[in-house]
């Protein structure tokens, strides 16, 4: 009975597909409509390829139509690339839109700077032909660029690794050649792999100079090795992806990190921007005399991982702006000397859950033994000086001192700052550390106070009216702010107040 009722029911499945109409269209009437009427494909680098952007195509009438033709206008030389409707060329055919329906078209491009003419290079995409053409233009600015990229082996063509302390390793990348040791700002620098500056070698970077890292590139400044940013309050130096597009101004995690390793001497950056990393600054080692690293009027933002990842090293920071990032704005681990005064740790990382506060300090780094255990190695924290400083973000407690009692010295002084810290799980009870009544340790802390940030989550980090900071710090020989705004009666953190529009 089961096997009759199956036949009966696909004949009559036969039966009504047999009765169905031919699907009809009309020829296209020249009455499209478009999402936009140019394509603005954003600023890329020469042979770069961009984002795909789309466009949408409606027909509004409650007739199908079928286009003759689709095309870009400079036909096959053109540098963009289309996808109509799921199909990738630069012409098509009788496309078809049903009534009151649409189809999508996407665009792409690469372009190489030397091979046009106008560094704003523009085309059409034509719909239809004759007097129902219509058009859609596409717009893109090519920027040149200088390349920076490891080598290929020529019989595998495997990309160069680095070597590093005579042993190889596998990150891909090159060291500089001394003709490459000054970064201009003539025109803007793009990093493939990590770029590394040997041993007895600087590297300068000059006011306005732009560096752009492709995915998984870097800088690393050797053993012996120095790096001098010399950007200025108006021409500061940026270090960033290399995706230029606005959809791309604040993703993180687009390249690796500038590795300061140990043994590297008097590095210094002054009026500098590093974003959208995964690390915006690895520093290693500790230098006997002057600090690893000196920051002077800098910014760092959206990270994945560490704004700063100091391990046993000498940090020093005035004027110095910390944002978001997954984990810390400043892990200051396994000890050393840290000392930063008019600093702004602010972390409102909201892309994934974040466990660790804005600022973390410890005198031990962790490591893995044969049996593949966590061994916990203690180290001095000599130093960890923090002045006039802002410890804030969107967690409930915002700096942790964590101290692993096996001797040495654990020394810090906090003082004239605003820290978030709310325990309300009591996580911190046990840890002296965290005693603000302690005066030995803290002075004239403003205890969850309100910095009246003007968007946190913008990583805008300027005090308002409303802020707690304000008139708080104490003076010291950082008489202007990271603006450039004379500090005369001086608010605590990298910014004095202004009042908001």
């Amino acid at each position: 009975m089961r096997f009759i009722q199956t036949i009966i029911i696909v004949a009559l499945i036969v039966a009504f597909s047999s009765c169905r109409k031919d699907f009809t269209t009309i020829e296209s009437f020249g009455k499209l409509e478009f999402s936009k009427d140019t394509v603005f494909l954003d600023t890329i680098f020469s042979n770069i390829g961009s984002a795909t952007y789309n466009l949408k195509v409606y027909n509004r009438s409650n007739k199908a139509i079928s286009i003759p033709q689709i095309q870009l206008k400079n036909g096959v030389t053109s540098n963009y690339r289309l996808n109509v409707d799921g199909i990738a060329g630069q012409n098509f055919e009788d496309i078809e839109i049903l009534a009151n329906d649409s189809i999508y078209v996407f665009v792409e491009t690469t372009i190489d700077f030397n091979a046009v003419t106008d560094p704003l290079y523009t085309d059409q995409i034509l719909f239809d032909n004759g007097s129902k053409q219509q058009d859609v233009d596409l717009v893109t600015l090519v920027k040149d660029a200088t390349f920076i990229f490891p080598e290929r082996d020529p019989m595998t063509m495997e990309i160069d690794q680095l070597t590093l302390d005579g042993t190889p390793t596998a990150i891909q990348g090159r060291f500089l050649e001394d003709s490459e040791l000054t970064f201009t700002n003539e025109k803007p620098y793009v990093i493939y792999g990590y770029a590394a500056v040997p041993a007895g070698k600087t590297l300068t970077i000059e006011a306005g100079a732009q560096i752009h890292f492709h995915d998984n590139s870097g800088l690393i400044i050797d053993n012996g090795a120095t790096l001098k940013v010399d950007g200025t309050l108006d021409e500061k130096v940026i270090f960033e992806g290399d995706r230029l597009e606005d959809s791309f101004s604040n993703v993180s995690g687009q390249w690796g990190t500038i590795w300061i390793r140990e043994g590297s001497v008097d590095n210094e950056v002054n009026f500098a921007e590093i974003k959208n990393a995964i690390i915006g600054m690895l520093v290693d080692g500790l230098s006997p005399t002057s600090p690893t690293l000196t920051l002077n009027n800098v910014e760092i933002y959206n990270n994945v991982n560490f704004g700063i990842l100091g391990r046993t090293t000498s940090i020093n920071g005035n004027n110095v702006v910390i944002g978001s990032a997954g984990q810390t704005s400043l892990a200051a681990t396994g000890g050393g000397r840290y000392n930063f005064n008019h600093a702004t740790f602010a972390n409102y990382w909201n892309n994934s859950l974040r466990t660790l506060p804005s600022v973390l300090v410890n005198n031990f780094i962790l490591t893995e033994n044969d049996k593949g255990e966590d061994v916990a190695e203690v180290y001095n924290l000599e130093v960890a000086n923090f002045t006039n400083c802002i410890m804030h973000g969107n967690n409930n407690v915002e700096l942790v001192m964590d101290k692993l009692d096996a001797g040495g010295t654990f020394n810090y002084n906090i003082s004239n700052s605003l820290i978030k810290f709310n325990d309300i799980n009591d996580r911190f009870a046990e840890n002296t550390e965290l005693d603000f009544s302690n005066t030995t340790h803290y002075n004239n802390i403003t205890l969850n106070g309100n910095p009246d940030f003007r968007d946190p989550f913008k990583e805008d980090f300027i005090i308002g009216v409303q802020s707690d900071a304000i008139n708080k710090a104490l003076p010291t020989a950082i008489t202007t702010d990271i603006l450039g705004v004379a500090r005369t009666n001086p608010d605590i953190g990298a910014y004095q107040h202004i009042t908001f529009d």
